[in-house]
């Protein structure tokens, strides 16, 4: 699919009481480093501010520990650093965004081993070719080249063993320990979030399920030409391979170089926006991981998308209601923005007027390339460190500790990420008249029910 990285290698833990001695492991190097550095602050060397347990080698050990994890702990690690980055200690916030990249890859005897059991003993005489190194690595598995004997060119996501039936183990260690370290603040409520990471994983690890969203979402953009989603191969997919199309591009961040002009970039963000919008207010289904490394530029100049494990199905009275925000926000409607947010659950009748007006100035710099009618200039834009600002003030200034609703992670990761992606592909788009455009349609067809409950 791409060019390779160099990954390490570290053997993944593959039984529950492994994990479990693992996690125990580093929570005792966290402890006993966390100690040193407590003494070092209190003879007078080295920062006082800040937590010891997250200070220098200790905030690399936890994020290289979880990386060699992979699975709940490292996707866990991943989902904070996305959705929390403002709640937790800055040291954390820059170990964990870490896990963002790459995890360690299996070594081959584990990835052998994976192989037979999902394709038995003579799995090898099926393939011409069979790359062991891996094209990437993540939380839950690796991607492999092949080439059929029939001439089929695959790229294989291989599970990590043992990552499926750990996810509850995992996630409730890791964040007992996470807590422990007061790393999580014991004064919010982290358990919807946790949940939701739990839920994520179930469905990420379900490689059948993952077949059906990239089959659901290759039909959905049949009448996106410039996209392209890979075909699942049944024949060789299992519990625990996902086979499919092998794409041949370039990761979609090379279009950052000097080489491509203002137009390529312009093209591609726009069609990422675009894609956004139709998610939310066309399709009601979500590609929720906007991260670059889910993108292929292709050498036809097509994009493609090859990771929907991460797939979401929204209700379609939730995308009502973001219809109803966005419509309210670019309306600049203050009064609709907070009916909408106290539906929707960003904010309560109870909440104090200081913080519910900091959450709705939130709501409102989470669509500011959608103001403006000239077009949004990302490249030029600091919206990101703004953002980052508000986020800040909501909870030190104004007290506002409530993680938002779950339901609404997904959402807004997708938005959130695809505006990052824009900033990094330095693009200009008209995201108003995109917005508009999906609105008026969304409307048109009169998907505009209250939100329902969602549990």
């Amino acid at each position: 699919m791409t060019e390779r990285k160099d990954l390490r290698q570290s053997r993944v833990p593959s039984g529950r009481a492994e994990r479990l001695v693992h996690l125990g492991w580093l929570a005792g190097r966290m402890a006993i480093g966390g100690a040193a550095e407590g003494l070092r602050r209190a003879s007078g060397v080295g920062p006082s501010a800040g937590n010891p347990l997250l200070s220098g080698a200790n905030a690399r050990r936890l994020a290289r520990s979880l990386s060699s994890m992979r699975g709940a702990s490292m996707k866990l690690g991943q989902l904070l650093s996305l959705e929390a980055e403002d709640l937790l200690p800055p040291e954390a916030a820059e170990a964990l965004a870490t896990l963002r990249d790459a995890g360690d890859a299996m070594p081959e005897a584990q990835l052998r081993s994976v192989l037979r059991a999902s394709w038995g003993p003579d799995w090898e005489g099926r393939f011409a070719e069979f790359d062991f190194e891996p094209m990437a690595a993540a939380s839950i598995g690796q991607v492999h080249a092949g080439t059929t004997t029939d001439g089929r060119e695959l790229a294989l996501k291989i599970q990590y063993p043992g990552v499926a039936r750990s996810i509850d183990s995992d996630v409730n260690n890791l964040a007992a320990a996470l807590r422990l370290a007061k790393i999580l603040p014991g004064d919010v409520d982290f358990d919807p979030l946790i949940e939701e990471a739990k839920r994520q994983l179930r469905d990420e690890a379900d490689y059948a399920t993952e077949a059906e969203h990239l089959r659901r979402y290759g039909e959905l953009l049949a009448s996106e030409s410039e996209v392209v989603v890979p075909k699942v191969h049944d024949d060789f997919t299992t519990a625990n391979v996902l086979a499919m199309d092998r794409l041949h591009g370039v990761p979609l961040e090379d279009l950052c170089g000097p080489e491509h002009p203002d137009r390529e970039r312009d093209r591609a963000a726009t069609l990422l926006l675009r894609l956004v919008l139709r998610e939310f207010f066309d399709f009601h289904f979500i590609q929720s991981d906007p991260n670059f490394a889910n993108y292929l530029l292709l050498h036809d100049g097509r994009i493609g998308l090859i990771d929907l494990g991460a797939g979401y199905e929204p209700s379609q009275s939730l995308c009502a209601a973001y219809a109803r925000l966005f419509r309210a926000s670019i309306d600049g409607d203050r009064v609709a923005m907070r009916r909408v947010a106290e539906e929707i659950g960003f904010v309560t009748p109870e909440d104090a007027a200081a913080g519910a007006e900091g959450v709705l100035d939130l709501i409102s710099l989470a669509t500011e390339p959608f103001h403006d009618a000239e077009g949004y200039d990302f490249g030029s834009s600091d919206l990101p460190a703004r953002a980052r600002e508000a986020s800040m003030a909501l909870v030190f200034e104004h007290g506002f500790l409530r993680p938002p609703p779950p339901p609404t992670l997904f959402l807004q990761r997708k938005l959130a990420g695809t505006f990052l992606l824009c900033v990094r592909l330095r693009a200009r788009v008209d995201a108003r008249r995109l917005l508009e455009e999906e609105l008026d349609r969304f409307e048109a067809r009169g998907d505009t029910s209250p939100l329902e409950s969602e549990g």
